[in-house]
């Protein structure tokens, strides 16, 4: 049988690639920071470690076949930056996976990185991606265009009245389900494939995808569309007046929603049933809203 030792365990896709490698047969290793509150993980062995501290990854990947490292800040409210868990926390992955010998290792990054190399999180995340390559491990590099779970951010929107859009709305995405993604990363695993761009079955526009959130809870859409030059002003402004924890996230948010995320469509979840589950557990869904 052979062994995947999983990074980012606890977080979106970490537990959908927890799911997709133990149904394919695969003994799974889940790194998580906290046991007792990492929740329902599909693995045959849990670890404790912190990525962020190298000699607590002493020994805990002797004998793994393969190593994938979903690992990334999705909250700051440690004080921890980019450049400490994107890119310091995954080669400390990387230098414990060289000494234990092994073969494989595949992370995930972000599709057009390139284009957003301005970003800290995105600096971050490149700057693993081309030490990666330079291991002598062979390298699995996943670049997806978006999770479902980014999109939330417009359903809650929607939710609140009312969907803000810079410049035209008509830059597109294809975000791709955690489950959809997990199948991508196993099988470009399974064919050892060196990169691989990927995104779900459905484009939208930014309008289209604010038109399906509101649909999703079944409100009229309402949405408001800003100059882009403030969108360009806030890149440069939120730095300065807001903590890393606040205008990280958004950097990247205010870059990617300029230019088209598509990528290679794979995977069958829909979007637009992803919003209609969210929606539906919300605690404040309208009175009188049909389905």
């Amino acid at each position: 049988m052979k062994t995947v030792f999983v990074a980012g365990a606890t977080g979106y896709l970490g537990r959908y690639l927890c799911a997709e490698y133990n149904r394919r047969g695969w003994y799974v290793i889940a790194l998580v920071r906290n046991a007792h509150t990492a929740g329902p993980l599909t693995a045959d062995s849990i670890v404790e470690a912190q990525a962020t501290l190298p000699d607590s990854l002493t020994g805990l990947m002797d004998g793994a076949d393969l190593v994938v490292s979903a690992l990334g800040i999705t909250r700051q409210t440690d004080g921890l930056s980019y450049r400490d868990v994107d890119y310091q926390a995954n080669i400390n992955l990387l230098r414990a996976a060289e000494r234990a010998g092994v073969r494989q290792f595949a992370y995930i990054h972000v599709l057009n990185a390139d284009a957003m190399r301005q970003v800290p999180l995105v600096a971050a995340k490149a700057a693993f991606a081309d030490a990666l390559k330079a291991s002598s491990i062979a390298e699995t590099i996943v670049a997806p265009s978006g999770y479902f779970s980014d999109m939330e951010g417009v359903l809650s929107m929607a939710q609140s009245g009312r969907i803000w859009l810079f410049g035209t709305g008509q830059t597109r995405i294809n975000p791709i389900h955690g489950a959809d993604l997990a199948t991508v990363v196993a099988d470009a695993t399974d064919a050892e494939q060196k990169w691989v761009d990927a995104g779900g079955p459905e484009a939208f526009t930014q309008t289209q995808l604010a038109e399906c959130a509101f649909k999703a809870i079944s409100r009229p859409s309402r949405i408001t569309y800003l100059p882009d030059a403030l969108r360009k002003c806030l890149l440069r402004v939120l730095p300065w007046v807001t903590p890393r924890r606040v205008h990280g996230p958004v950097q990247f948010f205010l870059t990617a929603t300029a230019i088209d995320m598509v990528g290679p469509a794979f995977g069958e979840f829909r979007l637009s049933q992803h919003f209609q589950i969210q929606a539906d557990l919300a605690p404040d869904k309208p009175q009188g809203a049909t389905r």
